[in-house]
């Protein structure tokens, strides 16, 4: 899939069915950053946590059953995770009574947290968290992904149950890659919005 082709995509229809829901990776997603971008340009809800450079796992998780069970709007959720964002989702899944919540959830360059060259500050992010998501999933993963390899990335995509689509080589899929708005993954979302029914 052309990760930089130009996609067009109805917004003010596209989203009326999902709220969705961003979720930044280790020390956020910042100014270029495709995820801060949608965020202006669609009105997107960004899950913002109390701790970006220390991320606890268990802190997160429960930083986005807040978000899911406030306010008033109860639309299903889709969530767009980056990076750590991913392992956010897996480890969620497994432990919350809110997947119900949740209809799909795209997954951007999934980091491997278990390997010995990983910062300090996410070694709590071990083990990964591999159980099947209980709701539709796809993966975005990049070909030479410094933090992932793409065995590795292979092994977690089914584990988890995504479906897999294969980027070529574009780093870690962050503002550095130069994705800029990146309409082809928000054409990932769209299919995920307007495609109910969870996963088996």
């Amino acid at each position: 899939m052309d990760m930089t082709m130009n996609t067009s995509i109805d917004t003010a229809a596209a989203w009326q069915a999902c709220r969705v829901l961003l979720l930044p990776g280790w020390l956020g997603s910042g100014e270029g950053h495709w995820q801060t971008r949608w965020a202006a340009l669609h009105g997107f809800t960004q899950v913002e946590q109390d701790d970006w450079t220390w991320p606890r796992r268990g802190d997160w998780m429960a930083r986005l059953d807040d978000v899911l069970l406030s306010g008033p709007d109860r639309r299903p959720a889709v969530l767009v995770a980056h990076s750590l964002g991913c392992q956010l989702v897996a480890a969620w899944a497994e432990h919350s009574r809110h997947t119900g919540l949740v209809q799909g959830a795209l997954l951007v360059a999934p980091p491997d947290t278990e390997r010995a060259d990983m910062p300090p500050q996410l070694h709590n992010w071990r083990p990964i968290r591999r159980g099947r998501l209980p709701f539709a999933a796809t993966a975005v993963v990049s070909s030479d992904d410094p933090y992932c390899a793409p065995d590795r990335a292979a092994t977690l995509c089914a584990d988890w149950g995504a479906r897999v689509v294969d980027a070529g080589p574009r780093g870690h899929l962050n503002a550095e890659s130069g994705l800029g708005d990146w309409p082809a993954g928000l054409a990932l979302v769209a299919v995920l919005v307007n495609a109910p029914g969870v996963q088996p």
